[in-house]
């Protein structure tokens, strides 16, 4: 039986703060740290692993960990929600992400519906269509195929199928499996659309609408955006549109739509990229064969996840490390480090994926906690980052735990030897050399010039980064944030944050306001 409690009422919890602190510093000194690097690593799906030899954890810590997981029934937990339990307290919903992509238990049936068939036969359908869309079947008004599809959507709808795609847009170039070439409309800011739609060739475009509700106020005023420029250059936009939603919904049966394919309450929108939010875009750009590659790479993920030994699961593991950093030794910050091009945009995703999920201050009940959660989320891929701020990172007052993610190969094949060396080959020297500027820093008579070390680091590494390891990295996160908001007993997938703003904003639109509300409706000339 399953059993909630806060992470501080967990006696296993209570020991760790008793255990001797591990300096980073001098275990990753010497021989020793070369032992740590090949000791404390996890395989991944997808061909990745995850190293942690430089997080401040030792043999008796991970001991510790090991007993915390089983106490607070990590395993068992994970088991509830993939079976179809109502994990989503604050909207009394099960939270059925990752029957996407694999079947990890018992048939889930809600609504009367086989949702594993459900959700497989709109995938099924998102790529048939795109199918019809590549072979010419499908075309605009002047019988050209179309060359573009633009993603009208904010949030889940947004930022991790913007990040996937850019995540492999250069490997299908490279690979020969780029159909279409994919924009994004996101903010209701009338420059993201304006800018958008000069960029591509309008009358050989595709728009997908995704909105669960139908609702939302941003993607709607984009949409009526969108079909006021078709409507401009004497198109039909129920020719260059479809939609994701939700059966419910006031576009699933609109006329003016191609298509319209379909998701429920039970996939947030932070977790739908693996749904059709992802994958009407990601079929119609790369096609429905290499979109389910990145499925499968995320269902071995999962099935990973499952292991109860967290010492055999990477995405627990990194989880109970993440807690270990967040509410014993006391690190407010995580940042995310991908060295690869590719990655420029995983980072704003995990931002979402994280915060919004576990920035909470009460429980699964209602009740609030005593102790911090969720850390803050930041990253930007390297070598940028480093001529940015990774001065604070590594001299500054507060110590931010550090997740980096390389590769051994570019995705482009393009790699020219410049002064001795690739430019690949420099990119990882980079990475190398920062885990161990962090682990170990430098000591200097001049103390502008010092270095304390002793920032903890992990690495995620693969050999490419390609839909199978993509796939991989997002259900690690996924799952990363999952066993994390079980430790804390949050519920992890709702988000009641995000609407007080949107509320508010409808008053002013409607001048419903009066005091300072009103004062800065009238400062912004609304």
């Amino acid at each position: 039986m399953v059993t909630w409690k806060n992470l501080d009422e967990a006696q296993a919890y209570k020991v760790l703060p008793t255990l001797k602190k591990v300096e980073v510093k001098t275990e990753m000194a010497g021989q020793s740290g070369a032992e740590r690097v090949g000791k404390y690593c996890l395989p991944m799906a997808g061909g990745l692993s995850y190293n942690f030899a430089a997080k401040a954890v030792n043999d008796d810590i991970l001991a510790a960990l090991s007993k915390l997981a089983e106490e607070m029934q990590l395993g068992e937990k994970f088991e509830a929600l993939y079976n179809g339990e109502v994990i989503n307290t604050g909207e009394k919903r099960r939270v059925l992400h990752h029957l996407t992509r694999g079947q990890l238990g018992n048939d889930v049936v809600a609504d009367g519906v086989n949702k594993r068939t459900f959700y497989e036969d709109q995938r099924k359908a998102a790529g048939e269509f795109a199918a019809k869309v590549h072979r010419g079947e499908i075309v605009n008004e002047k019988g050209e195929t179309f060359t573009t599809v633009v993603q009208i959507g904010i949030g889940g709808s947004d930022l991790g199928p913007r990040a996937i795609y850019l995540a492999l847009e250069n490997w299908a170039k490279a690979n020969g499996t780029l159909k279409m070439q994919a924009r994004f409309i996101s903010n209701v800011d009338p420059d993201d659309a304006a800018s958008v739609l000069k960029s591509i060739d309008l009358p050989r475009s595709l728009f997908v609408l995704v909105s669960k509700s139908g609702t939302t106020l941003e993607t709607l005023t984009n949409e009526t955006f969108v079909k006021n420029a078709l409507r401009a250059a004497g198109l039909d936009p129920a020719k260059h549109m479809l939609a994701v939603t939700s059966e419910t919904s006031p576009l699933a049966s609109s006329s003016d739509y191609l298509a319209a394919f379909f998701m429920d309450d039970y996939i947030g929108g932070r977790y739908s990229s693996s749904s059709c939010v992802g994958g009407a875009i990601l079929s119609l750009a790369f096609g429905e064969e290499i979109f389910a590659r990145f499925l499968a790479g995320a269902a071995e993920e999962d099935k990973l996840a499952k292991i109860a030994d967290p010492l055999k699961n990477p995405d627990m593991l990194d989880a109970l490390i993440g807690v270990y950093e967040r509410n014993v030794l006391g690190y407010p910050t995580t940042a995310v480090l991908p060295y690869s091009q590719a990655l420029n945009r995983f980072p704003a995703h995990l931002q979402q994926l994280d915060m919004e999920s576990n920035g909470k201050s009460v429980n699964r009940f209602g009740q609030p906690v005593s102790y911090v959660t969720g850390p803050v989320i930041f990253g930007e891929p390297g070598t940028n980052g480093q001529h940015s701020f990774y001065q604070l990172l590594h001299q500054g007052t507060d110590i931010v735990p550090l997740q980096f993610v390389g590769f051994r190969a570019n995705q482009a094949g393009m790699d020219d030897t410049i002064q001795g060396s690739t430019s690949q080959q420099k990119l990882s020297a980079n990475v190398a050399a920062q885990i161990m500027a962090f682990a170990c820093g430098k000591e200097d008579a001049d103390p502008n010039k010092s270095f304390a070390g002793n920032r903890p680091s992990s690495i995620i590494i693969g050999e490419q980064l390609t839909p199978e390891a993509l796939g991989a990295l997002l259900a690690h996160f996924e799952n990363k944030v999952m066993f994390q908001g079980f430790l804390w007993n949050l519920n992890s997938f709702d988000q009641e944050g995000v609407q007080l703003g949107k509320v508010l904003a409808k008053r002013v639109l409607a001048h419903e306001t009066d005091g300072a509300l009103r004062a800065y409706s009238d400062l912004l000339a609304i």
